[in-house]
């Protein structure tokens, strides 16, 4: 297990704003990964990650478990294990600095986008889940999670045109991501990167963990569903913004 503490001084606040995240507050675990690895390689803390997130999973499932749409998870998860698949068979190949860049001026020119149309005095009428776009969200989100960590805004791009319910669209998130952060165990295990000290290490954040996801549960209460999705969508432009940040300063 990691005992430095200068790890810790970084680990409690991205474990925090994960826990946020899983809560409702979508987009601020895409912090987490820079947190952490200003102290770790990004292997490492990646792999530190992964077993939070399965614990956090655990705790936003739960609460939202009455409230998530079906449809719309029985149609990304199908194509998010291609996607998973794909991104570990092309780990060695793909660039994840390109990924970041490419995910973050997406998410940034979509939400953008849909900030100004839903700012006319006639706002676009909620879209529908669909096959067609579902399958091919669902691959990027799964493929770019793998590679990237960077599945959210993908996801986001997809149902958030939907305009489901505030606790709804967390539910149906907290479903799908706890089924794709299952996936990625065993890539995990067969990369070797869930070593003893990796999980030790986890298993002592995750009371941390766990009460940082029931906290952002409690918040997000506070926050009526219009401004909801306006938060989310400022959110999404701010993660695409450090995205765009990462992934283009790894490039040069």
């Amino acid at each position: 297990m990691i005992t430095d503490p200068l790890f810790y001084a970084a680990a409690i606040p991205a474990v925090v704003l994960l826990g946020l995240a899983k809560g409702g507050f979508s987009g601020l675990g895409l912090l987490s990964m820079p947190l952490l690895s200003l102290v770790l390689s990004p292997v490492q803390a990646a792999a530190i990650i992964l077993p939070i997130l399965l614990v956090q999973d655990a705790v936003s499932v739960w609460v939202y478990r009455h409230s998530w749409d079906r449809r719309n998870v029985m149609i990304l998860v199908p194509s998010a294990i291609l996607g998973t698949g794909t991104g570990y068979l092309l780990a060695a190949q793909v660039s994840d600095a390109a990924i970041r860049l490419a995910v973050g001026l997406i998410a940034v020119g979509f939400a953008l986008r849909r900030i100004v149309l839903e700012r006319r005095k006639t706002p676009p009428a909620p879209t529908r889940s669909d096959v067609p776009r579902g399958i091919f969200w669902g691959w990027v989100t799964g493929f770019t999670s793998m590679i990237a960590h960077a599945g959210g805004p993908p996801f986001q791009i997809y149902v958030m045109p939907q305009r489901l319910a505030r606790d709804v669209f967390i539910g149906t998130g907290a479903i799908f991501f706890a089924v794709n952060n299952w996936m990625k165990v065993p890539p995990y295990f067969a990369l070797g990167q869930l070593t003893p000290e990796n999980l030790a290490t986890a298993a002592a954040l995750f009371p941390l963990a766990i009460a940082s996801t029931w906290a952002g549960v409690r918040l997000v209460r506070y926050v009526s569903g219009e401004r909801f999705y306006t938060l989310v969508y400022g959110l999404l432009i701010a993660v695409g913004a450090k995205l765009i940040v990462d992934g283009a300063g790894m490039l040069l």
